[in-house]
């Protein structure tokens, strides 16, 4: 399995604003305020140009409008507002404020009308997106009604404009001009609102993301201590088993000891074998994939010799019509067994145990069953730290079957475990194993509470002695 992220061409993106240096907005505005007002004041001294602002008279007439000469101060206004958005990230509330004070004065001098609004237009988006939406909604409304109250007490005729006597020749409100600036603020709020929405689905969707990959990391890591459960389990308890064969064997049948030795190299060289494919998932980007085969059903054959190489007598049965299965159902179904087996080995007590392993296809499910007619341990050699049940049980789970486990009346323990087929493709039907077509394996009469009954009684197995089995299964 690769955890390598898909290759293809990755489209470039432009940055988004907030991503920007702090200064970068503060910069264009300046250059906008700055050279759009002057235009707009060569626009009104009369000279016809694009830059052109005039009024309207009663005959549907342009004319230009007055202002004040762009002097000094009118400058430092226009610079004041862009030089205070570099304050919006850390300050957005003292920002707004601020920057509503600076053009509100600009328009009250009567400077030249153009772009000299866009920076209290920013500090507005800025405020609303970082949470003040009360203070810019509340702030907006009453900054208007204030501004033009003022200027209906101290306003000129709009003719005398810029030109008359006292430190604010601003005109005097007009039902025109007060509806474009309550529009104007409308427009930026409602345009703010909406990049502050697009903002929170963004940040929503990266949350999801960040949570969707913990949650596959954790999953996966899951995946892999099954695995290297199953695996280090399953062989190493083959590989206990033979070299106490062998040690005990070694000088009074040194054949017998050579052949449990063998079983020693091969069963060192299956786990080393899947322990390589699964730890292959870990590679880097750019490795090739692992060329050994997916453990799966197609490898019960090799499962099963090796069980009886470790001495234990093992049976095998199929029932329905054998298919292909989902990889995952494929897996699970082998790692069930496997698991099933070692803890037989391992924990079924002394004396001969013959083990059943039997697979019955249904219409839908594989129903997977292992039971052995072993007398069990005793508690006080017990693993309460194991896991091989529990990983059973999650493996059945994660594919939405079910599991069982647990004592026979008669003797000896039995797992069972239902696994939904899942989506797979036609492929040919793989020839049975010869285990399959043995006769008289039929399991026992007796089963663990939990699962299906009414099996019939297998020849020649009769219940053992019923003891303590007290398996962690791990």
């Amino acid at each position: 399995m690769s955890t390598s992220p898909p290759h293809g061409p990755v489209r470039g993106h432009w940055p988004r604003p907030s991503t920007w240096p702090v200064w970068v907005v503060p910069v264009f505005m300046a250059l906008l305020q700055v050279f759009g007002s002057m235009a707009a004041q060569h626009g009104a001294s009369g000279e016809r140009g694009p830059w052109d602002h005039g009024g309207w008279d009663g005959g549907g007439q342009a004319h230009e409008y007055g202002s004040t000469h762009l002097d000094a101060l009118g400058i430092a206004l226009l610079l004041g507002g862009p030089a205070l958005l570099l304050l919006r990230r850390r300050h957005p509330a003292v920002t707004l404020v601020a920057t509503g004070l600076v053009t509100g004065l600009y328009f009250l001098r009567a400077y030249p009308y153009g772009p000299a609004a866009a920076a209290v237009a920013i500090a507005m988006t800025a405020a609303i997106t970082a949470g003040h939406r009360l203070l810019t909604w509340a702030g907006t409304g009453a900054a208007l009604v204030a501004f033009f109250s003022l200027t209906a007490v101290i306003g000129v005729p709009f003719e005398d404009r810029g030109h008359a006597g006292g430190p604010f020749p601003v005109e005097e409100p007009t039902l025109p001009a007060t509806t474009f600036v309550v529009g104007w603020a409308l427009v930026v709020l409602v345009t703010a609102e909406l990049i502050r929405m697009r903002g929170q689905k963004a940040a929503e969707a990266a949350r999801t993301r960040a949570e969707e990959e913990r949650r596959q990391a954790s999953e996966e890591r899951l995946r892999m201590a099954r695995e290297l459960h199953d695996v280090l389990a399953h062989n190493i308890s083959m590989i206990n088993v033979q070299a106490g064969v062998a040690l005990h064997l070694m000088d009074d049948d040194p054949e017998q000891a050579r052949t449990a030795l063998a079983a020693i190299k091969e069963a060192s060289k299956e786990a080393l074998t899947e322990m390589r494919g699964v730890i292959g998932a870990l590679r880097a980007q750019g490795e090739s994939a692992p060329r050994s085969p997916t453990a799966g059903l197609d490898r019960l054959d090799e499962l099963l010799a090796r069980a009886r190489s470790a001495g234990l007598r093992v049976e095998c049965a199929i029932d329905g019509e054998r298919r292909p299965l989902h990889a995952g159902t494929d897996l699970a179904a082998f790692r069930i067994v496997q698991e099933s087996l070692t803890n037989v080995t391992r924990h079924a007590g002394p004396g001969p145990v013959t083990a059943l392993v039997r697979l019955t296809y249904g219409e839908t499910e594989i129903a997977v069953r292992v039971e052995d007619d072993g007398r069990g341990v005793s508690l006080l050699d017990d693993h309460p730290g194991g896991s091989g049940i529990r990983g059973m049980r999650e493996r059945a789970a994660a594919l939405g079957g079910t599991f069982s486990a647990g004592p026979r009346t008669g003797g000896g323990f039995a797992v069972q475990a239902t696994l939904p087929f899942g989506d797979v493709p036609d492929l040919p039907e793989p020839e049975e194993s010869e285990e399959s077509e043995q006769a008289g394996t039929t399991p026992p009469d007796t089963a663990p509470p939990d699962a299906a009954a009414g099996a019939p009684e297998r020849a020649g197995t009769g219940p053992a002695p019923a003891g303590p089995l007290g398996r962690d299964k791990g």
